[in-house]
């Protein structure tokens, strides 16, 4: 995995996104100079010019919205020996995804006019959707420190310490008062930790941008749903701001998501 001068190499690349976790990277500052000392970054549009195509390691940020993108970043993938996904969009689509549920016609239409039978768009997926992903690194944007906590594990050969449970385990560790409590529709029941829950500790409620945990505990948040008087239709609609793919976005690709229709009878 590493050069000549004993240093990993780094690609950094991008698909549909607004490359906002790239800059959360820049942002780690002393940390990334820390890095910059143990790996060897050779593409990273957002800072610099130099480009290389012999990385062992790829972060790979943005959502795949065209045949175009399918085809670089499986090129990425058989160059790469690990490949971590770069935030919300790359898993699990994030807001991209919400063109999925709407006429791909007439969305091409609306974006680019008279031309639009020129460009090629394509419904949108996550990158584990077209490549094997190694690792995740989730949120939108990232958080700084879990990315150094994964590089750092990954220059160790370690397993990186990145949190599998709820946000409510956060809110409480954290005293936030339940947002449900404050007459919002929180995701933080079945979104993955990590942040520090932080959206509800400065005052608002998780929209999920972390996406699911692994085996989400839909009958607590149907519970949850029930005793606030809200409906399954009320979470379904704050949840494909992030979770489109999960929650039916993915449908025409052959992927079944999380089962609602559990949520609503009440699941086993």
């Amino acid at each position: 995995m590493a050069d000549t001068n004993g240093k990993p190499k780094v690609g950094i690349f991008s698909f549909a996104c607004c490359e906002g976790c790239q800059l959360a990277v820049l942002e780690c500052e002393n940390q990334l100079l820390d890095l910059l000392g143990a790996v060897e970054i050779v593409n990273f549009r957002e800072a610099m010019d130099k480009i290389g195509d012999d990385y062992r390691i790829a972060f790979v940020e943005g959502s795949i919205t065209t045949t175009e993108h399918i085809e670089e970043l499986k090129e990425i993938r058989e160059q790469a020996d690990i490949l971590v996904a770069l935030g919300a969009c790359a898993w699990p689509g994030g807001l991209n995804i919400m063109k999925n549920f709407q006429n791909l016609t007439e969305v091409r239409k609306y974006v680019y006019g008279d031309k639009w039978e020129v460009h090629d768009s394509i419904p949108t997926r996550p990158i584990s959707a077209v490549v094997p992903v190694d690792f995740y690194l989730r949120g939108c944007p990232i958080d700084r420190d879990e990315f150094v906590e994964l590089v750092r594990s990954l220059l160790l050969g370690k397993t990186p310490n990145i949190p599998t449970y709820p946000m409510c385990v956060d809110c409480k560790l954290n005293e936030n008062e339940c947002r449900f409590h404050l007459g919002e529709i929180c995701l933080g029941p079945v979104t993955r930790a990590g942040c520090n829950a932080i959206c509800p500790t400065f005052g608002t409620k998780c929209e999920g941008c972390r996406g699911l945990v692994n085996d989400p505990q839909v009958n607590a948040q149907r519970d949850v749903l029930e005793e606030h008087g809200l409906t399954v239709e009320d979470i379904l609609r704050e949840s494909r701001l992030f979770n489109g793919w999960e929650f039916g976005g993915g449908e025409d690709l052959g992927y079944k998501g999380v089962d609602v229709t559990v949520i609503q009878a009440g699941g086993e």
